[in-house]
C-alpha cells in the first residue's frame, strides 16, 4: 500500500490511483462509482472547458450523496440557507443588496433616492 503514495493521484501509465489517499475515500462507499465515472470523465476530458461534458456525471455523483448525507456532508446547504435568509430582509428594506432584483434595480436606475419606496408602495 505504501506504492500510493508514492504513486500520487494518476499513476505513471496516465490511470488514475483510486487508492490514493488525496481521494479521501470518495472512491469507494455508495456513491464511489459515480464518483469514479465523473472524476474519469473530467481527467480524460478534451474539450476546452475541461469537464464541461461531464455535467451529468457530477449532477449523477451529486444526486448520490445527497441520499447520504451522513456520509457526505453538503456544505452548500449551509450557503444555500445563509443565501435565502439576507435575501428576504433585502427586499423589505432594500438596503442589502438592490441590485439583485430587477424591479429595485430599475427603480434605483430611475431615481435612486425617491422612487423605489413610492414605486414599491404603488407595487404592493
Amino acid at each position: 500500500m505504501s506504492y500510493c503514495k508514492q504513486e500520487g493521484l494518476i499513476l505513471p501509465n496516465g490511470d488514475i490511483n483510486w487508492n490514493c489517499p488525496c481521494l479521501g475515500g470518495m472512491a469507494s462507499g455508495p456513491c464511489g462509482s459515480q464518483f469514479k465515472d465523473a472524476f474519469s470523465c473530467f481527467h480524460n476530458s478534451k474539450e476546452e472547458l475541461k469537464g464541461s461534458e461531464c455535467i451529468d456525471n457530477f449532477r449523477d455523483m451529486q444526486e448520490c450523496m445527497q441520499r447520504y448525507p451522513e456520509l457526505y456532508p453538503q456544505d452548500e446547504d449551509k450557503d444555500a440557507s445563509s443565501q435565502a435568509e439576507p435575501a428576504d430582509p433585502a427586499e423589505g428594506s432594500g438596503s442589502a443588496s438592490p441590485p439583485e432584483t430587477d424591479s429595485t434595480a430599475a427603480e434605483s436606475a430611475a431615481a435612486p433616492d425617491s422612487a423605489p419606496p413610492t414605486d414599491d408602495q404603488a407595487a404592493s
